[in-house]
């Protein structure tokens, strides 16, 4: 339920292969990793395939532990050529991991290329355990609530993979480098929300203060910063990303706006809007060292490693540098009144300055320290994203997003050349409830961008060179004010060498199934996750499957919900239960029902469900008597069409969850 990278065409495997794309190509020397001393390096399995020595591996991170369930472990492929007996590059492989069921063939070469036909194609029939060649995408909602969808259908129908409900709406969010952890800050009711990525859930809700706004994470993880703009004592909280909690609070003058962190994470930069200063901040000590008094209204930061200062964007139209060791800016350059935010380009030498009152972005060269070129563009400009190869600029009162050649610019009064394609129907910065959030962000592994359109409740997908998006997907009847990019896929990190993170599931036998596109190798590695003794299998004694003609039913028109119940002793159906409740809601948790369930075979529990309006429903299974209770039943989503749509019309019918 993820998307599956550079998949430029899904066909069946015997048919022709998928392309898995650059993603495993490498530009360049592949960086040299030595794996953690605490990492255990025995492979589980060995093959040679089409003149290819392959190794799989699967280290636990926590030293010492086995492969059992809720370890988080490293799956690490490692390719050898045969005949120069070189590590092997470029190879771009595919994988997924499948739960075997008692009769299933661990290994088995005919099993293996029939399961491969199925996981290539994006068969929901028997989906993949794991998909290891995938990233999500996150939308940031306005009510409160942060879609996980798969954009592997989303060009033409997409699945909502999770739904993760925040305690208020979230404004500003940041992932750990590991991907592992979610921060997302809320305003309004005062707290950092941290939602583990393994699970979707939230875990931690953190205090730090009412009118929580920008998050800055320092690059080696320790704090993440959180700009405090409500209540009676504005400033900045450090929370102890280890221990989840607020470690430090620092009073500073009023009107918080933005945060920037330098290179090496020893300062924190503080704009102050009303008081026109930036504070500098002491990241060892979590002390202020001082105030600098920079333009009138302080909007945007962005830090310089080429300068070793940050720049500061003031409504006024002053850009300021400010440097860690200095009272005073050292640069001031002035531009129109009406600035907003500050971005650098990915090599950090030339940053692009939106100014929405005069529909212009300037370029400021951060070697030079001066205003170097000025673009004319649409309506509004409000936000910068890059690409490695382009600027795309977001406006509010234009449906066009404008892309800048990085390679064409940089020139002092040079003409800078601009493209644009459309962003949807409605301006893609549009929006009630702004946030400093990205609303365009780069697709892992690919010349594309994904662009949130609130007013659309779009998702679109943009290849660059296009003239157009590829494609789009639906939000669930939810406006995306951001859109986040979590990477998960398989990829290259040393000489041969490809890894990503899962987290193991339940105790069983699993297929690693591989896939080479070019040259053509295909294998599955058997292993089996043991039973964790240090985790009670509270709810274990049953397994729930979804079975549902469809998962898009007409609003107004009955369906059967439909679960089947599985003994996981004895592997047979669960038959004779009389306390299966089904429990069912409309996003964001109205319309609740509790429903008892009948009996209609052997292990099959069903409702009736009448979808009363348009909008994502979520289904549970309870069984007291058998220790499940509602939180631990896996979600069944159901998105509810207008009665005049086809509910198959952009999806199969399918069976299972």
């Amino acid at each position: 339920m993820i998307h599956r990278r550079n998949v430029t065409s899904v066909v069946l495997f015997g048919l022709a292969l998928v392309s898995f794309g650059g993603r495993g190509r490498a530009e360049g020397p592949t960086p040299s990793v030595t794996p953690s001393a605490s990492v255990v390096a025995t492979p589980v399995g060995r093959a040679e395939v089409g003149g290819f020595g392959i190794e799989l591996f699967l280290e636990p991170l926590r030293a010492g532990a086995p492969l059992q369930q809720g370890e988080e472990v490293r799956v690490r492929l490692q390719f050898t050529d045969l005949a120069t007996k070189a590590p092997a590059d470029g190879l771009a492989p595919g994988g997924w991991i499948d739960l075997l069921t008692p009769n299933s063939k661990a290994g088995d070469p005919v099993e293996c290329k029939k399961k491969l036909a199925g996981f290539v194609s994006g068969s929901v029939l028997h989906p993949p355990e794991h998909d290891l060649n995938t990233y999500f995408v996150l939308a940031l909602n306005e009510d409160g609530t942060i879609t996980v969808v798969d954009p592997l259908f989303g060009f033409g129908g997409t699945k909502l993979l999770e739904m993760v409900f925040l305690k208020g709406p979230g404004d500003d969010w940041v992932v750990s480098s590991d991907s592992a952890l979610l921060f997302v800050s809320m305003p309004e009711i005062g707290e950092v929300a941290v939602v583990e990525t393994a699970s979707w859930k939230v875990i931690a809700n953190i205090p730090v203060g009412v009118g929580a706004r920008r998050l800055a994470l320092q690059a080696d993880g320790r704090y993440l910063w959180v700009a405090v703009d409500g209540g009676t004592t504005p400033g900045v909280a450090a929370i102890d990303t280890a221990k989840l909690q607020r470690a430090a609070f620092i009073p500073t003058v009023g009107g918080v706006q933005d945060l920037a962190l330098s290179s090496d994470d020893a300062t924190l930069y503080v704009a102050h809007r009303e008081a026109g200063k930036v504070s500098v901040i002491d990241v060892r000590s979590t002390q202020k060292i001082r105030e600098v008094t920079v333009g009138r209204r302080p909007i945007s930061l962005d830090y310089s490693k080429l300068a070793a200062a940050v720049f500061v964007a003031c409504e006024d139209g002053t850009i300021a540098v400010v440097d860690a060791e200095s009272p005073t800016p050292v640069a001031v350059m002035t531009a129109e009144p009406g600035l907003a935010q500050i971005r650098f380009a990915p090599n950090g030498r030339l940053a692009f300055v939106a100014n929405p009152a005069t529909d212009h972005v300037h370029i400021v060269d951060a070697a030079t320290r001066r205003l170097i070129q000025t673009a004319e563009v649409e309506d509004q400009p409000d936000q910068i994203s890059f690409s490695a190869e382009l600027a795309y600029v977001r406006h509010r009162g234009a449906d066009t997003v404008l892309m800048i050649p990085l390679s064409e610019v940089g020139k002092p009064g040079g003409t800078i050349p601009v493209i644009d394609f459309p962003g949807g129907q409605f301006p893609p910065g549009d929006m009630a409830r702004p946030t400093p959030a990205a609303g365009i962000v780069a697709a892992p592994g690919e010349a594309a961008v994904l662009v949130a359109n609130p007013s659309d409740q779009m998702i679109y997908f943009y290849k660059e060179g296009m003239a157009a998006p590829m494609g789009s997907f639906k939000n669930y009847s939810r406006q995306p004010r951001a859109v986040l990019a979590l990477d998960r896929s398989l990829g290259p990190v040393g000489p041969g060498r490809y890894e990503t993170t899962i987290t193991l599931g339940k105790p069983g036998r699993r297929d690693l199934a591989l896939l080479v596109n070019s040259p053509r190798l295909t294998h599955c590695f058997p292993f089996e996750v043991l039973e964790n003794p240090a985790r009670p299998q509270k709810g274990a004694a049953l397994s729930i499957e979804a079975r549902v003609d469809t998962r898009r039913p007409l609003v107004g028109r009955e369906m059967a919900l439909r679960f089947q119940l599985t003994d996981t002793a004895t592997q047979t159906p669960a038959t004779g239960l009389t306390d299966v409740y089904i429990t069912t809601f409309l996003s964001p948790g109205m319309l609740r029902r509790r429903t008892l369930a009948v009996e209609t075979s052997p292990g099959l529990y069903q409702i009736p469900f009448t979808p009363p309006e348009v909008g994502a429903y979520f289904a549970f299974v309870e069984v007291l008597s058998k220790g499940l209770r509602v939180e631990q039943s896996p979600p069944l989503v159901l998105e509810a069409l207008e009665s005049r749509t086809d509910p198959e019309a952009s999806g199969e019918k399918v069976e299972g969850r």
